[in-house]
């Protein structure tokens, strides 16, 4: 059952009206992005989904409460949680719930004095379910994502950084539109083998670690009361009794009619989970890279000459930036502009001192 209200309400207070009202249309949106999110799903996941939704109208009527008759007109909601209404409507689930994560996360009810300690614990406790459910969705696509996202990072900032040197150095357009291409050409191939032979050399680390395919096939020919399978699990972390029942446990069962059919958790073959594949990952990467590096070099098509294109090229990137950043905080559940201003400053700072360079070069060259 709700907590009643800590605090009297004051309705004829036109800043808490105005505060009360947002947060009501707030409710009022993230109720609807949960019930469309759940109508996507099936089974728990649409349960949970469902629940959420159901809490945030229980929320919505502590505000209404509030409100009294003010509450027929509710006000304008966050930009966060009208963003991540335009993401449900658009994207896959893990953009909404990563920015359901954040919405949750950052509830402004903590600190708010009209708002229950109930209220404040259920936005807390909803972080904490979103986060759950997306962490499937976040390791299924972590392993070729990755690549994509650094494979375009490295594009941008590698490719923006060459031309400002170059150009800075007082190559001719033609000059510095060569020069890039080939950097694309040659870091896009660096990048995608260097992911495919990551990821495959992942993959056999993690291999190597598993049992043999047919480890459990001698479990019913093993002695119960003298084996060494025990030290098998003492050997992956088991303390010795543990240990001691875990084996006579697997031998038990690998004696009945079905066979032995059965390994404990504990010898469990690991899975490449989050890693993705070589191939998908390298070409993610050559893919992205290619994307991002072709950037810096767009205004030299045009055969621009001087500072001009280097200007427009910088601003290209960092618009470029912006944007990546801000994926990787939505996606993370975190705030999207530092991780976006993150990723521009080192992108600039890493062209502001290669242009240096080349001014210095060019200098001396000359």
């Amino acid at each position: 059952m709700e907590q009643n209200s800590p605090a009297t309400p004051a309705t004829d207070d036109p800043r808490l009206i105005r505060q009360w009202r947002r947060y009501l249309a707030n409710e009022l949106v993230e109720e609807r992005v949960y019930r469309s999110l759940a109508m996507k799903k099936t089974g728990d996941e649409r349960r949970i989904l469902l629940a959420i939704a159901n809490a945030e109208r229980r929320h919505q009527q502590h505000w209404r409460t509030l409100l009294g008759h003010h509450a027929d007109k509710p006000g304008r909601p966050d930009l966060g949680v009208v963003i991540l209404a335009m993401f449900a409507r658009m994207f896959g689930s893990i953009f909404v719930l990563a920015l359901a994560q954040q919405a949750e996360s950052s509830s402004p009810y903590i600190v708010d004095e009209y708002a229950t300690e109930q209220m404040a614990a259920d936005e807390r406790v909803h972080a904490e379910v979103v986060r759950a459910l997306a962490t499937k969705s976040r390791s299924d696509m972590s392993g070729n994502f990755r690549a994509a996202v650094f494979g375009a990072n490295d594009g941008l900032v590698s490719n923006l950084a060459l031309v400002m040197g170059v150009g800075a150095a007082g190559l001719t357009s033609g000059q510095v539109l060569l020069t890039g291409i080939s950097g694309l050409l040659a870091g896009a191939l660096s990048m995608g083998a260097g992911e495919y032979i990551s990821v495959r050399s992942q993959h056999e680390l993690i291999d190597a670690s598993n049992p043999e395919p047919d480890a459990d096939t001698i479990l019913q020919d093993l002695d119960i009361n003298a084996n060494e399978l025990a030290l098998v699990f003492q050997a992956r972390g088991m303390e010795e009794d543990e240990a001691e029942l875990a084996a006579r446990t697997a031998i038990g069962r690998a004696r009945t009619p079905r066979g032995a059919t059965f390994l404990p958790n504990s010898i469990a073959r690991v899975k490449h989970e989050g890693t993705g594949s070589g191939l998908g990952a390298a070409v993610s990467s050559f893919l992205f890279f290619s994307a991002g590096a072709v950037i810096p070099i767009v205004p030299y098509f045009f055969g621009l000459d001087g500072t001009l294109p280097l200007l427009i090229a910088a601003v290209l990137v960092s618009m470029a930036l912006l944007f990546t950043g801000g994926v990787v905080g939505v996606l993370s559940g975190k705030a999207p502009l530092p991780r976006a201003l993150r990723q521009l400053a080192i992108g600039l700072g890493a062209a502001a001192i290669t242009y240096a360079l080349g001014l210095l070069f060019g200098s001396v060259a000359g």
